[in-house]
């Protein structure tokens, strides 16, 4: 299918290209940017008054639970979650039962998504077998069957030899680590962020220091190599102010964050909210403030979901045994849009964060209207209002802390390789 954008306001940071351009779209690539263009006999004209067009926004963090956990969400029901949220790549994390940890896996959740699936879906593998910590998986062969990048997240590497060792190996072959970086000795059976909150419900807290010493290690590690690394769900102060200085040294570290993390605090666990519980956990006013800032001077690289469901069940517990995870796919939009209002970013350093960069970190080939490229695309309607509703949201599972909130800005159009998979 041929398409044709029609006066859009065409945002592509990695053109530096911000005006109200057409895109004409050929075969699944992009054939011309420039205005007034016209098209042949045949193609579809879409007209993109009003909305924001921009390379397909990439997801770096998505757990689908596929295979072994699809009563939580499945590789369909993820990928149309991602495409109502703007997104036309995602990358899925190893955490599934089995682990994707070895070559059928990986085949198994790429066939499926190319022949049921609404947009691409990248294999995260493991770093170390059944995510047990003790023994290196073979990243050559998850490499080979489709892995953009390797990690045990939901688990940090303790071994700091094996996480060595995991960082050179994957150099060599031209992958990247993501850590899940966390202490879990002083996690503990803590169950929120240590602080006056988790005082005053009488839960027990995990302590910032938590995370802050594991980014220190990974950024050490990294250093020492001359590796890369990348470091997930950004949460605190300290890792930000760690991953800072380590960037000004020249260590090659990039570090994601979640919406939660620059939208909520704490106090959204009161009354024992089992939708704001997640790992790691929602933090104190001093760290979303430091979030933003690292947001604002790039510091922190890329927005990512942590798209984590859960079964309905899993969350009507006791706070104490409820599961970790939110979902997010299809309200991380106008939540990192909000920054754009609040003057934290620019809209192109936004879209630079939630496209180009994911893209460049792992290799993607994607994040770009560049002539020749894929032609992902994402149509963002700035002024869309509208109420996060449980019926209506495409993941299998609910459990967001946003339900019944309005949101300002979403998706009006998804593209993938010059195809529309969704229309608002």
């Amino acid at each position: 299918m041929n398409l044709l954008i029609k006066n859009g306001r065409v945002i592509d940071p990695s053109q530096n290209i911000d005006d109200t351009l057409d895109v004409l779209v050929e075969n699944g690539l992009v054939k011309k940017i420039g205005a007034g263009l016209s098209a042949p006999a045949g193609t579809e004209t879409i007209d993109a008054t009003g909305t924001y067009v921009v390379p397909g926004l990439i997801d770096m963090h998505v757990h689908l639970r596929d295979p072994g956990l699809e009563y939580k969400e499945d590789i369909v029901s993820g990928t149309k979650a991602a495409v109502a949220g703007g997104f036309t790549s995602i990358c899925c994390m190893p955490n599934t039962k089995p682990v994707i940890d070895n070559k059928a896996i990986v085949s198994y959740i790429i066939n499926k998504a190319k022949a049921e699936g609404f947009c691409n879906v990248f294999p995260v593998g493991s770093i170390t077998y059944g995510l047990s910590g003790d023994r290196m998986s073979e990243m050559g062969e998850l490499k080979e069957s489709g892995c953009v990048a390797v990690s045990d997240d939901g688990k940090p590497v303790h071994n700091s030899e094996l996480m060595m060792r995991a960082l050179q190996y994957a150099a060599g072959i031209g992958i990247m680590v993501i850590s899940h970086a966390e202490e879990l000795e002083l996690v503990g059976e803590g169950v929120m962020n240590e602080g006056f909150v988790s005082t005053e419900l009488g839960l027990k807290g995990i302590p910032r220091v938590a995370e802050d010493i594991a980014t220190s290690r990974e950024t050490l590690l990294a250093e020492y190599t001359g590796t890369s690394i990348h470091i997930a769900h950004v949460s605190t102060k300290g890792a930000v102010q760690i991953i800072r200085e380590a960037k000004a040294r020249g260590v090659k570290v990039t570090c994601e964050t979640a919406p939660h993390y620059f939208c909520l605090t704490d106090d959204a666990v009161r009354g024992y909210n089992t939708n704001a519980k997640m790992n790691p956990p929602l933090r104190e006013a001093e760290d979303v403030a430091a979030i933003k800032a690292g947001l604002q001077d790039g510091t922190i690289d890329a927005i990512a979901t942590d798209h984590a469901p859960h079964h309905q069940d899993e969350k009507d517990v006791e706070f104490n045994v409820a599961m970790n995870g939110i979902i997010g796919l299809e309200t991380s939009l106008p939540l990192s849009l909000a920054l754009v209002a609040e003057g934290v970013v620019t809209l192109n350093q936004l879209i630079d964060k939630m496209s180009v960069k994911p893209s460049n970190i792992l290799k993607l080939n994607r994040g770009t209207l560049a002539v020749g490229a894929v032609a992902d695309i994402t149509l963002i309607d700035p002024k869309l209002e509208w109420v996060v509703q449980a019926e209506k949201l495409a993941s299998k599972s609910k459990n967001s802390p946003w339900l019944c909130k309005k949101m300002t800005g979403g998706a009006a159009t998804t593209i993938v390789a010059g195809k529309v998979v969704y229309k608002r």
